[in-house]
């Protein structure tokens, strides 16, 4: 069976990380998507609150798993037993900060391999963080997210 490990904080998770699980859930025999805990990016929703959206968000593909974790992913990795990455890159920018973590991850775990995947068109301008800033300021996100990651930022924001 092969498995890839779609690592992130999704901190929300956006139609774009969505529209990336959907896709590679019809490359992939399984697709887990790696909720990572990351203090140091002081996340506006709790690990559980991103655990349940991506679920809920994610629930209608039958081979996609959800799971937080804390740590470094090779060691997620390990104690998976997946070797395959999948990381979305929107820009050049993107690309370049994703190329140096693909090699130390592979430095750190020389088996594990990374892959690349664009968004598609719609959604290649949305992050989190955009996302994030619009809630802030009161504005209308539901072109950006999932309605369940809609209404729970708005609870968040008021």
């Amino acid at each position: 069976m092969k498995s890839v490990l779609y690592p992130g904080t999704f901190d929300p998770m956006t139609l774009g990380h969505s529209d990336l699980v959907a896709r590679a859930a019809r490359l992939f025999d399984e697709v887990v998507v790696a909720i990572a805990s990351n203090p140091n990016k002081k996340p506006l929703l709790s690990l559980d609150q991103r655990i349940l959206l991506a679920q809920q968000s994610l629930s209608h593909l039958k081979n996609v798993r959800v799971m937080g974790f804390s740590g470094l992913l090779v060691d997620l990795a390990r104690t998976e037993g997946i070797h395959l990455v999948l990381r979305g890159v929107r820009a050049m920018s993107d690309f370049e900060f994703e190329v140096q973590l693909a090699s130390t991850n592979r430095s750190m775990m020389p088996e594990l391999e990374t892959i690349f995947l664009t968004p598609c068109a719609e959604y290649a301008h949305v992050s989190s963080t955009l996302v994030r800033e619009i809630a802030a300021y009161g504005g209308d996100i539901r072109q950006f997210v999932a309605p369940n990651v809609q209404e729970a930022m708005q609870k968040l924001v008021k």
